[in-house]
């Protein structure tokens, strides 16, 4: 059985970005100071995420791929500062929530 849970707030935001997360899932930084969708890229990739696709929505990157341990993941992140708005992570059969609930508490 595949369990779903969708996690917003500041899950991974120490592991992928620092600073605060904002409430709102529209992001509103001015275009001119967007760092290139390539950069967001690597530092995903380097926690081990595979990437299938980034692109933007409501002024966000919007990023679609898979964790280490293949579960699936959609996120948004702003893109200026790259701080992550909100994660849904699709859990797959036998995988265990719990390294992601615990990366939420230590950042908070």
């Amino acid at each position: 059985m595949t369990k779903s849970l969708t996690l917003a707030g500041a899950l991974l935001a120490g592991a992928l970005a620092s600073g605060s997360v904002w409430a709102d899932t529209n992001c509103v930084e001015p275009v001119a100071d967007w760092q290139p969708r390539e950069v967001l890229r690597e530092q995903l990739e380097q926690h081990g995420w595979t990437i299938q696709r980034i692109k933007i929505d409501d002024g966000c990157y919007e990023v679609r791929g898979a964790d280490g341990k293949g579960n699936r993941i959609k996120g948004k992140f702003t893109p200026a500062s790259l701080h992550i708005q909100k994660l849904e992570v699709e859990f797959a059969d036998g995988s265990d929530p719990s390294a992601y609930l615990d990366a939420g508490r230590r950042t908070q």
